[in-house]
């Protein structure tokens, strides 16, 4: 009895780490280029150019890449100004990119930010409610601006974000290199913060989630994406109806159309592995802020009609079920001991194998050492936030979501 207990301990874990052997694999042929061969700056190196290299710096010149970078805005009159001039840094010309800025009924001055800021860039304010129909929340702010976006490609992040100044840099390059085939764009975003416990476990379980998500896309899996950091063409969004069929969800704004295009365009799906293309957020500074934004994000599961998506998130859940019921069992099964320290080196150590170079990527190789405690935790807290998330009803930007 104890030996098929321990099989169906081990089951889960084993599967999981052999999932996370692969998506070591393909994080690891996602390719990192220099940017000054790569990208813009390959004429600021001084030196001779490779011939290829040489022949797309000569069509950039000839017709440069513009960008229409959108924000959705909610009382972020404290955040957006730090953004704005980060943008205003930017290593691509001013002339090649605009900025519009989607007012979701702010209740502060987020609006005369906007209004007020010098921008050597193109800066258009969009009061969502001055927009007849357009609704209110981030979808409807997305949907705003790229009705008046006039680029070929759109490039989103969030009003409470840092860029580096190589950002669009990094964007431009690989979409210079890329073929027409390519219709959205991923990219890495790190959580920050002061330097707290919360702080770390948080930002190492986000880390994860941009690992698997880039590593699920080299794979030619994609499941998930953050809208923090991503691009697409604005004809690809009108050619899978954008956010038709999940309008009503106030989270999914990213991965829903992930999906769709996937669907639509198989093999148009792109991450971008470049610290340069580094998004910075600020992540949840107390516990119960924590719990709420990943409820946010849980209540969108329900709805996913993803295939990879639900296999991957049915296989973590067993994973993790499996260890947590492997520490209670040994309460009355002392015999599983064995296979209860197999199902944990198993998980563990799979995740200490992904997790290493995504982390050394970010900048943050030093949240290793939270990995076993967050295995721990992750139990109870998975399921706390999976019922709750299931139950729906939240509040967000000061709105009560049910």
């Amino acid at each position: 009895m104890s030996t098929l207990s321990g099989i169906l301990l081990l089951a889960a874990p084993l599967l999981y780490a052999l999932r996370m052997l692969g998506f070591r694999r393909a994080w690891q042929q996602l390719p990192v280029r220099d940017l000054g061969v790569w990208g813009l700056g390959s004429l600021d190196r001084g030196g001779p150019l490779p011939e290829q290299a040489a022949a797309a710096e000569n069509s950039r010149q000839a017709a440069p890449l513009r960008f229409s970078v959108l924000i959705a805005a909610r009382n972020e009159a404290a955040n957006l100004p730090h953004l704005l001039h980060q943008l205003a840094g930017q290593t691509v010309p001013a002339e090649t990119f605009e900025v519009l800025v989607v007012d979701d009924h702010s209740t502060d001055n987020t609006a005369a930010v906007v209004a007020d800021f010098a921008a050597p860039y193109e800066l258009r304010l969009i009061r969502l409610a001055a927009v007849p129909g357009a609704g209110v929340g981030k979808k409807a702010a997305i949907q705003v601006a790229l009705a008046q976006a006039r680029a070929p490609w759109v490039v989103c992040t969030d009003a409470d974000c840092r860029v580096g100044h190589d950002w669009l840099r990094s964007y431009a390059a690989l979409l210079a290199e890329a073929g027409p085939e390519v219709r959205f764009v991923s990219g890495p975003v790190l959580l920050t913060g002061a330097d707290t416990w919360l702080q770390q476990l948080s930002g190492l379980e986000f880390a994860g989630l941009v690992g698997t998500g880039a590593a699920g896309i080299a794979a030619g899996t994609p499941t998930m994406c953050n809208g923090a950091n991503l691009a697409y063409r604005p004809d690809a969004f009108a050619a899978v109806q954008g956010f038709a069929g999940n309008e009503h969800l106030p989270s999914g704004d990213d991965e829903f159309l992930l999906h769709k295009l996937h669907a639509a365009f198989p093999g148009s799906i792109w991450f971008l592995k470049h610290p340069a293309a580094i998004v910075r957020t600020a992540g949840p500074a107390t516990l119960a802020a924590l719990l709420q934004q990943r409820v946010r994000w849980a209540s969108k599961w329900r709805h996913y009609r993803h295939a990879p998506s639900q296999r991957l998130a049915v296989l973590v859940l067993l994973a993790n079920v499996a260890l947590a019921a492997g520490l209670l069992a040994l309460g009355w099964q002392p015999a599983l001991a064995p296979w209860v320290v197999a199902a944990w080196a198993l998980k563990l150590g799979a995740d200490f194998w992904f997790l290493a170079p995504v982390l050394q990527f970010l900048g943050q190789r030093r949240w290793l050492r939270w990995v076993p405690v967050l295995q721990l935790l992750y139990a109870p807290y998975a399921l706390l936030v999976g019922l709750a998330g299931l139950r729906g009803g939240y509040v967000w930007k000061g709105r009560p979501v049910k």
